[in-house]
């Protein structure tokens, strides 16, 4: 009897090699790259990036691809004033990221949406521990993927208090859309930063999602923290005199190549306006939501 074969899509092909090259090698070769201030390498592997993606320099401070040291300096490029105007509206949640929406909506049953038919775990993306879910439930959620020609700065959406800070070890899967609709519990396998704050309207979670060849993931108060130099989950608590307050619309982080960012927002504190839904294009700093009353 001849035996039936199946046809493999070329998305799911893709993603199935994922899990058989070297992720956190090939991530830290191409991060040792991509910080070389050599001209060669920098300007060859800025000149091709920006050609592949069509990026151009209209909105940057410094209009020159040759203004970048290396590859680094130029994808974590900052922007004129002018160019992300911030939604001063007091009651106004704003996009952190520039990006497309991959999702948003409530938080149900500890778990949130990647994709369609795939949840998972609010605890586990946290960090395992099913305490720290438990201010999210029933509240808002929403995920952001800045793809490779975005601006990779990521900025608070609202004023907040930081009060901890954990980094969750993991894989290094992409977090393209192809990805994420079939890799299951993506976010929560990634290597991750958990950024805790305080806010006008409770706590307010902002996980920043490594990827495939994502050389760092840097904040400013702590500097550069992933790649880590252990192979552990580690929290570090700013409290009293360490506390440190940002405003809507102040950096808190970058990516060095492109990734993700989760939003956790408690019951009743946040509204999502009526066009933000998934993929929708955001731009940082521009309104995606509101306050409660209740917030």
């Amino acid at each position: 009897m001849k035996k039936e074969s199946f046809p493999v899509s070329a998305e799911k092909f893709k993603v199935a090699l994922q899990y058989c090259f070297p992720q956190h090698g090939l991530s830290r070769l191409v991060g040792w790259l991509a910080a070389s201030n050599n001209r060669f390498i920098s300007q060859t592997f800025i000149n091709t990036f920006a050609s592949s993606f069509g990026i151009t320099l209209e909105e940057a401070e410094r209009g020159e691809f040759t203004a970048y040291k290396s590859f680094n300096d130029f994808f974590t490029r900052t922007l004129k004033a002018e160019a992300r105007p911030l939604d001063l509206d007091p009651k106004s949640f704003v996009s952190p990221v520039d990006g497309a929406v991959s999702q948003q909506g409530d938080v149900e049953s500890g778990t949130i949406v990647q994709a369609k038919g795939h949840n998972y775990s609010v605890a586990t993306l946290l960090g395992g521990d099913p305490l720290l879910a438990e201010p999210f439930e029933g509240g808002k959620f929403t995920t952001i993927y800045l793809s490779p020609r975005d601006y990779h700065r990521i900025h608070m959406p609202v004023t907040g208090t930081l009060t901890k800070m954990t980094y969750v070890p993991g894989k290094l899967f992409s977090v393209n859309p192809a990805t994420t609709r079939h890799v299951p519990g993506l976010f929560a396998r990634n290597e991750r930063l958990v950024c805790h704050f305080d806010t006008a309207f409770g706590e307010m979670v902002m996980v920043l999602v490594g990827a495939t060849i994502v050389a760092a993931i840097e904040t400013v108060w702590a500097g550069q923290v992933t790649p880590p130099t252990g192979k552990n989950t580690f929290t570090w608590h700013y409290k009293g005199d360490k506390a440190i307050t940002l405003d809507k619309g102040q950096e808190m982080g970058l990516f060095k190549l492109g990734s993700t960012v989760i939003m956790l927002m408690p019951k009743n504190a946040v509204a999502f306006d009526e066009n933000y839904q998934a993929e929708s294009v955001v731009r940082m700093g521009a309104r995606i939501g509101s306050l409660t009353e209740n917030a």
